[in-house]
């Protein structure tokens, strides 16, 4: 069970209203490679994982909607103040007529969501392999947004949140090992 602490687990500040950055960083909230596929990932994984690692994706899959919620917070204060014409010249128009400022799963593109973006093979270390690849992409995905931004409050944000995919790709990548040693063991019977 979790406790909800009503604060965001880093703080979020942004220096100015840019639409445009929100664009790149809503794929952060409904991309892929964003935090709610990766929160539904592992905590859909968790039920076909072995006891060793099980508590691990339950702590990050919980952990990626706190992250999920400091995307949602950056994307609303870059719009809050955008006015129509802002958010067409962004590239938010068609965003901006289905749903004005309010945010929406979709991906930079514009795409929904869909399921089909996370994984789940049976296979313990296959499917924390597909958790690595995962974390390594949301990083990578992270710092080609800081790359883009001008925005040096927004910045802390996210150089918060891309390392704590550096973080997670970490502890996979020992759950991985983990796994690997339980399945070599020899056993006797």
């Amino acid at each position: 069970m979790w406790v909800y602490e009503k604060k965001l687990q880093y703080p979020v500040k942004v220096g100015t209203c840019n639409p445009m950055l929100a664009k790149f960083l809503i794929e952060q909230y409904g991309g892929a490679d964003g935090e709610l596929s990766a929160a539904l990932r592992y905590l859909n994984q968790r039920y076909s994982i072995p006891d060793e690692v099980i508590g691990l994706l339950t702590d990050i899959g919980t952990e990626e909607f706190a992250h999920l919620e400091m995307i949602a917070t950056m994307v609303f204060k870059l719009t809050k103040d955008a006015t129509a014409d802002q958010m067409r010249e962004a590239g938010l128009g068609a965003h901006y007529a289905n749903h004005d400022n309010a945010l929406y799963y979709e991906n930079a593109a514009g795409v929904p969501w869909t399921a089909s973006y996370i994984n789940a093979k049976g296979d313990p270390i296959a499917d924390l392999y597909e958790d690595i690849a995962a974390e390594e992409k949301a990083r990578a995905t992270y710092q080609w947004i800081i790359d883009m931004s001008d925005d040096p409050d927004l910045n802390d944000g996210l150089k918060f949140l891309r390392e704590r995919e550096i973080v997670h790709s970490q502890r996979f990548r020992e759950a991985v090992e983990i796994l690997k040693e339980e399945r070599d063991r020899q056993k006797i019977f």
